[in-house]
């Protein structure tokens, strides 16, 4: 199935109305590293970005188990 304009914007929308965004950079070759690592473990870059977050949260104790994504 085509990806049409109205799916785009329905996207974009939903993008906009349900998600942040956070931009960092990391040192040239570093993102294939922690891509691959991911990878390894089964899961996309992002989510395993996400993971590794809430888990450092939580071992810090700033945010309590029962709120991870």
């Amino acid at each position: 199935m085509a990806y049409n304009q109205k799916q785009k914007e329905y996207t974009m929308n939903y993008m906009k109305e349900n998600l942040d965004e956070i931009k960092f950079r990391v040192p040239k070759g570093q993102k294939a590293v922690i891509r691959e690592h991911a990878e390894k473990r089964g899961e996309k870059l992002t989510p395993f970005i996400i993971r590794a977050i809430t888990e450092t949260m939580e071992r810090d104790n700033l945010l309590p188990a029962s709120k991870t994504p």
